[in-house]
């Protein structure tokens, strides 16, 4: 059990990010999925540079790795020039 002020304001600082970061991570995975539902091709292009901004800022942020954002917003590309 933390002892220290400044340990007990870095486990609630900890919780609080931990939860931030959740969520931006399942809200981005539920746009990715949404966007892969799509099939129209118009509505696919519009959607898209939400989806990446919300990739590059998580890439940013150290959330997910750089590569595996790279890695999605390719095929995320691929996909919208499929259709």
């Amino acid at each position: 059990m933390a002892q220290h002020a400044s340990s007990k304001k870095r486990i609630r600082q900890d919780a609080k990010k931990r939860l931030q970061n959740r969520y931006y991570k399942k809200t981005a995975r539920t746009a990715i999925a949404k966007y892969r539902s799509l099939e129209d091709a118009a509505e696919a292009k519009a959607f898209l540079p939400k989806i990446i901004s919300m990739i590059d800022k998580l890439a940013k942020n150290n959330n997910w790795h750089k590569n595996k954002a790279a890695n999605l917003k390719s095929k995320l590309m691929k996909y919208a020039n499929g259709l």
